[in-house]
């Protein structure tokens, strides 16, 4: 099914290449859906009641990446709202299971690990994704810095908290602010002279990549050292647009990393994750994290078993470069952060000898003194 020809017939190649006619054109709400849904013949109305909880709106450019039945497509599901997102099958899952609120001290900034903070600086999404960990806040957007007295008092929170060096800017998308105000909130994080290291934490690369043009990457290379991480989640989404978008931020020396989420019917199988993996390292856009499914409501039928992600790195490993292989994490629920997921190799230490397995199942005991 070609969506591009049913869904925008006769649009230029000028057009369908402009930021701003793809936010202008998206696909959102009860309309929008229904619009989608028109080619597959079927209604709206099983969709109603999770568009009222759940906000929805997609560029065009992703929506035509979906290549099959919708339902079955991994690009599909992920962007798509399914009648699955009002069904709750975890004991663990919440609104907001990582606490982002108990670890803000001020509006916007979450200040969780010691050396780094997270500073949201946006509600807004080009396309809004129905595994987002942040889902709580589409319908009642958490407040963001947007005074100067809001943003001095961050500035002033980092001044008295040397400690933090490292600042993740997320939101929402930062890159979809207007240029002015992230070169102003880029420079107000600067400015703190123990603030060493920024990092943008951004979806754009994957669903709008025509917006990663050479005006933003000259804005982004003067607050350097500054690193990107983006979120590619199948190797359906690595195109020509996607790999052009990396190719600018890199040549402008900005590092870009992906953060995968492991999703059910998705991305759950290793061959899968090895096609994703090598098809990023090509492109030079390393694999940092797969995520186990956030605890998030409204995204239990994503969520596989832990077993699952183990045997995926389990079965990469030895079988690519260990540049291909992403740390497998959990954020914990009840906002104990982080934790490692690693398959372990080394299956017994007693004294000075070591008995692991090999990458193709073989043990070998060592003496490790």
């Amino acid at each position: 099914m070609d969506l591009r020809e049913r869904l925008w017939p006769g649009v230029p190649e000028r057009d369908w290449s402009d930021p701003k006619w793809q936010l202008d054109n998206r696909l959102k709400g009860k309309e929008g859906l229904a619009r989608f849904l028109e080619p597959y013949h079927e209604d709206v109305a099983p969709f109603l009641k999770c568009l009222s909880r759940y906000k929805w709106a997609s560029t065009p450019y992703y929506i035509c990446l979906i290549e099959r039945y919708y339902r079955q497509d991994p690009v599909g599901r992920q962007i798509i709202p399914s009648p699955d997102e009002l069904r709750v099958s975890s004991p663990h899952s919440e609104e907001d299971p990582l606490l982002e609120k108990r670890f803000s001290p001020l509006p916007g900034l979450i200040h969780r690990y010691r050396d780094r903070a997270l500073v949201l600086v946006s509600n807004r999404c080009a396309s809004y994704c129905r595994h987002c960990n942040r889902k709580r806040t589409w319908k009642s957007p958490e407040q963001v810095p947007g005074s100067e007295k809001a943003w001095e008092d961050i500035r002033d929170y980092l001044i008295d908290h040397p400690e933090v060096r490292e600042i993740l800017v997320s939101g929402g998308d930062p890159l979809l602010l207007p240029a002015r105000r992230l070169e102003h909130i880029l420079g107000l994080l600067k400015s703190v002279s123990s603030v060493e290291v920024l990092r943008i934490g951004t979806r754009l690369p994957v669903v709008l990549p025509m917006a990663i043009d050479q005006g933003l990457c000259s804005l982004l290379k003067r607050f350097r050292p500054l690193w990107l991480n983006t979120h590619f989640n199948h190797p359906n989404e690595l195109t020509i647009e996607s790999r052009r978008a990396c190719d600018r931020l890199q040549l402008a020396g900005i590092p870009v990393s992906n953060q995968s989420v492991l999703l059910k019917g998705i991305n759950d199988h290793a061959e899968t994750m090895k096609r994703l993996c090598c098809g990023l390292q090509k492109i030079m856009v390393r694999p940092y994290y797969l995520f186990h499914c956030d605890f998030v409501k409204g995204t239990d039928h994503f969520r596989t078993g832990i077993k699952q992600g183990i045997d995926i790195i389990d079965k990469m490993w030895g079988d690519v470069g260990g540049m291909c292989i992403p740390r497998y994490v959990v954020d914990l629920p009840g906002g104990m952060g982080k934790a490692r997921v690693i398959p372990p190799h080394m299956k017994k230490l007693q004294n000075d000898t070591a008995r692991f397995q090999t990458f193709d199942g073989k043990d070998i005991k060592i003496r490790i003194s």
